[in-house]
């Protein structure tokens, strides 16, 4: 028999001609049905025959178990006798029939898993006649189950794929709110810059309507206006009012109007006048999803959408989409608002009034001990700091206890006060990923803080530094970008995941939210979905816990940093006392926050603030709802107790520095 002339089979350029098989050893192969192969890493057997299994009739070409003699070097150093008598052992009658044996229920396997999927069986039986296979048989066989795994799976994948798209279809997310659908609604969008007086003309009109909600972006701002509410007379009575955030229910019996943060919107409870503040954020990339599903649900008969200019084609286009009537009422800024003729430069030329932005908590307390120094008191506001920290350190502004409020662009959205002029640390804020320069949008939002209508004639902004000072003029002049008009964003509920999992009898959360994004209908692309980069990391690490689909989906919101070890370690752990079914309570006596820092302190808050969210939806097993609130509330106390004193004890040391 010569060598196949195949790739290989083919004898490589440095191997001498001395290495040919002698001919004993050859024959008895030929003689065999086989063939003798030589290649540069390996001399084998190999053998040639066909199979009849139902009715497929298939080929193969194969190296039996020990069809593999020896290496190249090996074979030229044995004798002649020495290579007979090793293939004389390996190349006999019963080693083919045990091939022979091997390939026909090998064939049976394919072909019974190959129908069971739908799939031709040949597609992948062709590989065993493979003419340049060197491999054992075995290695063979485990390469076609992997591709017809794989084929399956690519299938399956497909099959799932269309069977989500026809469970859920986007274009139809508007008629999954029926009470909505049911009611003649109305929208009107009052859109301005900061200090136009659209809140004030909203919040009016919802007053004295005899029913109503409030939505807003923030906790913060949800607990301003219930206060506003509670403490409105429009018919000479108190309104009776409730507050409803993810962390704090205060709910009044016979309520005719409601506070509450947007995500907790009543899609059920019918009222006359809702308010869905900040609608630019339609176009936030985390959250947008919840001004989708409240300008789309709110069971309201007029729905006021307060926000941006820039806003407004958005509006149109949802107003449009959801076939409501709708007014459009652009405001004016109800003060001038005007750039500094030069930068800052040095802290003691700060004064009264001013509102200091910087983009980190480490900054803002920079900035405070600076200031302090030089004998002005400071109000600070970050984004650590809980609700109730930020109101009172605004309430200190407001009333004077405060000459200067240093922030950073929380005080952007929410947080009225009487600011004159905001100054600029820097243009550059942390993204999560690198240092950027703000946008245009957000610089304009911190700017129009400043000249409060009604304390001010006239609001300034300028830059610490002279840098800081020109981008922010470029920045206020830039004209800004319309939030799209289409893509708004849908974020998965659990009743998409259910009706995903129904059809598919995927488990996975992870694969779930998967689905949910690349494979449902989005027939014109007017609404997407969306989820959270932080809600897809979470999905992969709940899904090794035994934990039901609610449950993993409950835990994947649970509105807690993962960027500080303590409360991702928290958070953890909850999940892995969810999955053993064991009961969380929370310890008062354990919270010695008279023995923390600042930064500890503020970690606390949060972390009884997210207990609390979640003892709101899995009571039975974290039950420490009230001592939750309780000890949130306590820790607010301290970190503003602490903030004071070390603002006290700064201003001291500066007042005795100057002597």
């Amino acid at each position: 028999m010569t060598v196949p002339e195949s790739p290989a089979a083919a004898l490589p350029d440095d191997l001498p001609e001395s290495t040919e098989p002698p001919a004993a050893a050859e024959r008895h192969v030929r003689a065999a049905g086989g063939e003798l192969v030589k290649q540069e890493g390996r001399v084998f057997v190999r053998f040639q025959g066909e199979v009849q299994a139902d009715l497929l009739r298939v080929a193969y070409r194969l190296v039996p178990e020990q069809g593999v003699l020896a290496r190249p070097a090996k074979w030229r150093k044995m004798d002649a006798d020495a290579q007979l008598a090793l293939v004389q052992e390996r190349v006999t009658a019963a080693a083919m029939e045990r091939l022979q044996s091997q390939v026909a229920a090998f064939v049976r396997e394919i072909e019974e898993d190959a129908e069971d999927a739908g799939l031709d069986a040949m597609v992948f039986l062709q590989a065993l006649a493979d003419r340049d296979s060197a491999d054992p048989a075995g290695f063979v066989f485990d390469r076609i189950r992997q591709r017809l795994q794989h084929a399956i799976e690519r299938d399956q994948e497909e099959r799932h794929a269309a069977l989500t798209r026809e469970s859920i279809n986007l274009a139809e997310y508007p008629d999954s709110f029926e009470m909505a659908r049911r009611l003649p609604r109305r929208f009107i969008a009052l859109l301005g810059p900061t200090n136009s007086g659209k809140t004030h003309q909203a919040m009016e009109t919802l007053i004295h309507a005899k029913s109503g909600v409030y939505l807003a972006p923030l906790r913060l701002l949800a607990l301003e206006n219930y206060e506003r509410l509670a403490a409105a007379r429009p018919h000479g009575e108190a309104l009776k009012v409730s507050l409803v955030t993810g962390e704090e229910r205060r709910i009044e019996e016979g309520a005719t109007h409601v506070a509450s943060t947007v995500e907790m919107l009543d899609t059920r409870t019918r009222v006359d006048v809702a308010v869905i503040d900040e609608i630019q954020m339609l176009a936030d990339r985390d959250r947008g999803a919840a001004w989708t599903a409240a300008v789309c649900g709110t069971p309201a008969t007029t729905v006021y959408l307060l926000g941006a200019p820039e806003a407004r084609r958005a509006v149109e286009a949802l107003a449009a989409r959801l076939e409501c009537p709708l007014e459009v009422h652009v405001l004016k800024r109800k003060g001038p608002l005007s750039m500094e003729a030069q930068a800052v430069r040095k802290v003691r030329n700060l004064r009264r009034g001013d509102a200091v932005i910087a983009f980190s908590r480490r900054d803002v307390l920079m900035w405070r001990d600076m200031i302090t120094e030089t004998g002005l008191s400071v109000a600070t506001v970050y984004g650590n700091l809980s609700p109730e920290v930020r109101r009172a350190q605004a309430q200190r502004f407001r009333e004077g206890e405060a000459d200067i409020v240093v922030a950073t662009d929380a005080l952007a959205m929410g947080l009225n006060m009487p600011i004159s002029r905001v100054v600029m640390t820097t243009s550059v804020k942390y993204n999560g990923v690198e240092e950027e320069e703000i946008s245009a949008s957000l610089a304009r939002q911190i700017a129009g803080r400043a000249g409060r209508y009604g304390v001010h004639e006239e609001g300034f902004v300028a830059g610490y530094d002279e840098e800081t000072h020109q981008v922010m003029r470029s920045l206020l002049k830039e004209k800004l970008a319309p939030v799209p008009a289409t893509g708004f964003a849908v974020a998965p509920t659990l009743e998409h995941l259910h009706r995903i999992s129904s059809v598919t009898g995927e488990q996975s959360l992870a694969r779930l939210l998967k689905r949910f994004v690349h494979n449902i209908d989005v027939p014109d692309g007017f609404f997407y979905p969306r989820i959270t980069d932080e809600q897809s990391e979470r999905a992969l690490w709940l899904d090794t816990l035994a934990l039901t689909i609610a449950e993993k989906f409950t835990m994947s919101l649970v509105p807690i940093t993962s960027r500080i070890s303590a409360l991702q370690n928290a958070w953890e752990n909850w999940a892995r006392a969810l999955a053993k079914k064991k009961v969380v309570a929370l310890d008062a006596a354990a919270s010695e926050l008279g023995r923390m820092t600042l930064q500890e302190v503020e970690d606390h808050c949060r972390l009884y603030a997210a207990y609390a969210w979640l003892a709101y939806r899995i009571p039975e097993y974290f039950p420490s709802i009230e001592l939750a609130q309780s000890l949130a509330r306590r820790a607010s106390d301290r970190v503003d107790a602490l903030l004071q004193a070390q603002n006290a004890a700064r201003r001291l040391r500066g007042k005795q520095g100057g002597r």
